[in-house]
């Protein structure tokens, strides 16, 4: 897994874009008080069951490789 130029900006925007999807879907209604990793993950596992996203394989899935699947899919958010 190549690390990506601007991996962080890239987290902190698919974060964004992934709060806004979910509650856009009326499926989920983040708090204040939500980690990111706890969004990080719901946000994974809500692209990945709706096939915007490949899944990682179960044995490989890590807060790490969930963050950088992430962001290579904000890299394609215009």
């Amino acid at each position: 897994m190549k690390k990506l130029k601007n991996e962080k900006e890239l987290v902190k925007k698919a974060i964004l874009e992934g709060v806004k999807y979910g509650e856009s879907r009326g499926v989920v209604e983040f708090e204040a008080t939500d980690s990111a990793a706890e969004k990080i993950e719901y946000i994974y596992r809500l692209l990945v069951h709706d096939n915007v996203i490949q899944p990682i394989p179960e044995d490989q899935i890590s807060q790490l490789t969930m963050k950088h699947k992430l962001a290579i899919w904000a890299s394609k958010i215009k």
